[in-house]
């Protein structure tokens, strides 16, 4: 069944995506670099609103969109879409958070390999003409317990990883967590206290709402041990920024993995300048396969949600 309507695509997305669509009879306007002022403008002429973290769909833009019936994100997170205000217009709000669960849960181990043997900085001092092989005494993952703060679906990929790389899982989630994956990892539940004292590597995957919100303040930070390590591929708002680099310039901490921050990108921040923080630009879902994955879903939920109104 053809579906019909006028879509609009305000960032960059997999061609895949935008073939279905088309093949779906649907109209599709592609303006991956359209200014705020340029949506405020047009928003109007569509139905649907195709965004990836670039783009804001504010009140102001839900207001002006009076023929708009779905706001789609190709990813994880809906905090740049005012879900309240979508929803008081009657307006459904999809994403796509399963299309990064293998990315996100790679990029996880990744960090924590290069945070245990010194990767980044060996290979920028051996290009430096610098043999540092004395000094870089590395640990191994094997033995070691990973901290896992939210078992969804990324928290759960990265543990069943990590359990094959031979560490011990500890894993705290507000939500039950499904006893099958309980056994079939050897997940350790415990409340996140006993979590942030016992973990050799922390890693978060929980939305940021108000409850999240500087989840690992200064406090909890503090509670960690000085050889553990903290990895952020959530949100930016989960970490304090501020208390972060305290307790990593003090030593306190070992080190830390940061793919999202606080104000992205982070201009001003004085983590960008210590050594034991890796840090990149919100790269989490960022690979070729990801990509073209959740814009292929999104595409099959709008034309399911139209074709189950028509």
């Amino acid at each position: 069944m053809n579906a019909t309507g006028r879509v609009l695509v305000c960032d960059t997305i997999d061609q895949a995506g935008l073939h279905s669509l088309e093949s779906a009879g649907l109209e599709v306007t592609y303006q991956p670099e359209v200014t705020t002022e340029k949506l405020l403008d047009s928003v109007a002429n569509y139905d649907i609103l195709i965004v990836r973290s670039r783009t804001k769909i504010t009140k102001a833009v839900i207001d002006l969109a009076t023929s708009a019936k779905i706001i789609a994100r190709v990813g994880v997170g809906l905090d740049n879409v005012d879900v309240v205000a979508a929803e008081a217009k009657n307006i459904r709000v999809i994403n796509a958070p399963e299309a990064a669960i293998s990315a996100v849960s790679e990029l996880v181990i990744g960090f924590m390999l290069c945070l245990s043997r010194n990767i980044i900085f060996a290979d920028a001092e051996t290009r430096k003409g610098n043999w540092v092989k004395k000094s870089l005494m590395g640990s191994e993952l094997s033995g070691k317990y990973l901290g896992i703060v939210g078992v969804g679906s990324i928290g759960r990929n990265t543990a069943r990883i990590a359990k094959a790389l031979r560490m011990n899982l500890i894993g705290y989630d507000p939500l039950p967590i499904n006893q099958d994956f309980v056994k079939e990892v050897g997940l350790i539940k415990s409340d996140l206290a006993t979590l942030i004292e016992s973990s050799d590597f922390i890693t978060c995957h929980v939305p940021l709402d108000a409850q999240t919100r500087h989840m690992f303040n200064a406090n909890r930070l503090s509670k960690m041990k000085s050889t553990a390590y903290i990895i952020n591929t959530s949100r930016g708002g989960v970490v304090e920024e501020n208390a972060l680099y305290d307790a990593l310039k003090e030593g306190r901490i070992a080190g830390a993995a940061l793919d999202v921050f606080e104000i992205e990108p982070p201009v001003n921040s004085l983590l960008l300048g210590l050594s034991n923080v890796i840090c990149t630009p919100h790269i989490g879902a960022q690979t070729v396969e990801a990509q073209r994955l959740a814009s292929t879903i999104i595409a099959e939920k709008i034309i399911h949600i139209l074709n189950e109104v028509t």
